[in-house]
C-alpha cells in the first residue's frame, strides 16, 4: 500500500512539474485521434481562394503565390473578391471525388498567405461570405458533406499574411504589397488567434495545418536565395504555445501540425513534410532527417506542379506516380496528402478527377495493405517498401527488375502469397534470413503478403 501511495505522489508531482515547465501532455482523446490519423493514410489537400481567378497569370509555376510573385498591392488585390463567384462549387461532389479516390480526410485552405478567409469569419469581413458576390460559407458546406460521407475535415491556416496591416515587421515575403512600413505585431497575433479560435469552435474539424511560420525565420539563410535582401531583425515571436493552448482548450483531440520545416515544437500532434518523403529534403528547404520526431507523419504533394489553380500547368502526375507516392509514404509510416487546386468556377479539373479515379481503383484493390498499417520493419528502398499490420508484412515491389528478395525475420514464416491472386510463393529460411523469388505481374506495383507465425 505504501508503494502505491509513493507512486501516486511522485506521479502527481511529475505532472505538476510538467505543467509548470509548459510541457504539452496530450489527452487520451488526442492520442486516440493521432492513431486514427495514422490509420487513415490518405487525404486530399485543397488549395482554393480568390487567386484561382488569375490562374497563375500566364506562368507555369505561379498559383496561390501570385500576389507576392507579381508584386500586386493590397488595393489592387482586393478587387479579386468582388469578382469571385464560384457558382459551380458543389461540396457533395468534391467530397465524393475524394472518397472515391480512397481519401479518408480533406485539408482545405481556410486562409492562405493573401489573408482572404474562405469561411464566414466574424473577426474580419475580408472573407468569402461578406466580400464576394457568392456569399456562401464553403467551409460549412464541406463540413456538413464530410460528416455525411464519413470523411474528416482539417483546416489549413496561414500564419503569414500579405494583407493585414499589423503583420509587421515584414518577413521574407509580402514586401511589395504597398502597406505602410509600420504595424503592431501583438495586434496581428490577437487577430490570428481569434480566427483560429472561431474555426475550432464553430466548425466540426479534426485539426489544423499551419503554414507561414518560416516567413519570420531569419536563421533560414537558404530559404529565399533569389531575394536581394535578408531579414535584419530578430524573429517575431509567434508565441505558438499560446496558439496551440487555445486550440486544445476548445477541443483537446484537435490535431495540430505546422509546416515550419523544423523538429516538432511543443503542442504539436503531427509532423508534415512538404513535397518530400521524410528526411529526403530534395527541395532544399525541407526538414532534415535529424529533425524527424516521434509524432505521426504526413507528406504533401501536388497532383500537377502547382498548389493553386494554374491554366498553364499541364505537368499532371500519372496514376502510376500517385500510386507509388502512396506506397512510398506508407512504407515510411507516413500519410500522403495529395493536393488539387480547383478552378475559380468551383470545379476540379477533369484531368485530376480522372487521375484520382485511377488511384481510387488501386486503393479499392490494395487498400488493406495501406490503411491501418505502419511502415517497416524493413528499411525502404527504391526496389520495394514494406507495410505491416498485426502478423502480416506487405511487400510493395516498385522496381520491375527486382527478381529476388532477401530479408531478416526473427519470427517463423507461415506463408508468402501474391496478394491479388492468393497464389503461394516458395521461400527459403536459413536462420533469420528469408529468401524468395518475386513472381511476374502486370500491375503497377506487385504486392506480396508475408504471414508470420505468432511464435
Amino acid at each position: 500500500m505504501l508503494k502505491k501511495h509513493v507512486f501516486f505522489i511522485i506521479t502527481f508531482y511529475n505532472l505538476l512539474f510538467a505543467y509548470a515547465q509548459n510541457v504539452y501532455i496530450p489527452s487520451a482523446e488526442n492520442i486516440k485521434a493521432r492513431e486514427e490519423f495514422q490509420n487513415d493514410k490518405l487525404g486530399m489537400f485543397i488549395h482554393w481562394g480568390v487567386y484561382s481567378l488569375m490562374g497563375g497569370g500566364g506562368e507555369t509555376k505561379i498559383g496561390e503565390w501570385i500576389m507576392e510573385n507579381k508584386k500586386i498591392p493590397v488595393s489592387a488585390y482586393e478587387k479579386l473578391p468582388l469578382n469571385f463567384n464560384p457558382v459551380q462549387f458543389n461540396a457533395k461532389e468534391w467530397v465524393a471525388i475524394a472518397k472515391q479516390a480512397g481519401m479518408k480526410y480533406i485539408t482545405i485552405t481556410t486562409k492562405h498567405h493573401d489573408g482572404f478567409a474562405m469561411y464566414n469569419s466574424k473577426v474580419s469581413d475580408y472573407n468569402i461570405v461578406k466580400s464576394t458576390p457568392y456569399g456562401r460559407d464553403i467551409l460549412k458546406e464541406l463540413e456538413r458533406e464530410c460528416k455525411e460521407q464519413g470523411l474528416k475535415l482539417f483546416a489549413y491556416y496561414s500564419q503569414l499574411d500579405w494583407h493585414h496591416p499589423d503583420y509587421y515587421p515584414r518577413g521574407w515575403t509580402g514586401r511589395n504589397t504597398e502597406r505602410p512600413e509600420f504595424g503592431d505585431w501583438g495586434k496581428y497575433i490577437n487577430y490570428q488567434n481569434a480566427q483560429i479560435k472561431e474555426l475550432a469552435e464553430n466548425y466540426d474539424i479534426s485539426g489544423f495545418w499551419f503554414d507561414g511560420w518560416w516567413d519570420q525565420a531569419s536563421h533560414k539563410s537558404a530559404w529565399k536565395k533569389r531575394k536581394d535582401y535578408r531579414i535584419n531583425h530578430n524573429e517575431a515571436d509567434w508565441n505558438l504555445e499560446e496558439t496551440y493552448r487555445i486550440i486544445h482548450s476548445v477541443k483537446s483531440n484537435l490535431l495540430i501540425g505546422n509546416n515550419h520545416h523544423e523538429a516538432p515544437f511543443q503542442g504539436e500532434d503531427f509532423q508534415m513534410f512538404e513535397k518530400d518523403l521524410p528526411g529526403e529534403n530534395t527541395t532544399g528547404f525541407g526538414t532534415s532527417s535529424d529533425d524527424i520526431g516521434q509524432l505521426p507523419l504526413e507528406t504533401c504533394e501536388t497532383i500537377n506542379g502547382s498548389w493553386g489553380f494554374n491554366l498553364m500547368d499541364n505537368n499532371h502526375k500519372t496514376v502510376e506516380e500517385l500510386i507509388k507516392y502512396v506506397v512510398n509514404s506508407a512504407g515510411r509510416n507516413t500519410n500522403f496528402l495529395l493536393n488539387v487546386g480547383p478552378m475559380s468556377n468551383g470545379r476540379i479539373q477533369n484531368e485530376h478527377i480522372e487521375s484520382l479515379r485511377g488511384l481510387g481503383q488501386w486503393m479499392d484493390k490494395y487498400g488493406e495493405t495501406i490503411y491501418g498499417t505502419r511502415g517497416g520493419p524493413i528499411t525502404p528502398s527504391k526496389e520495394y517498401v514494406v507495410t505491416q499490420k498485426d502478423n502480416r508484412l506487405f511487400f510493395h515491389i516498385l522496381d520491375k527488375a527486382t527478381k529476388v528478395i532477401t530479408f531478416q525475420s526473427q519470427k517463423k514464416i507461415k506463408k508468402i502469397i501474391q496478394y491479388d491472386s492468393k497464389s503461394h510463393i516458395k521461400f527459403k529460411k536459413k536462420g533469420k534470413e528469408v529468401t524468395f523469388t518475386v513472381p511476374s505481374s502486370n500491375d503497377v506495383v506487385t504486392v506480396l503478403e508475408v504471414v508470420l507465425k505468432n511464435k
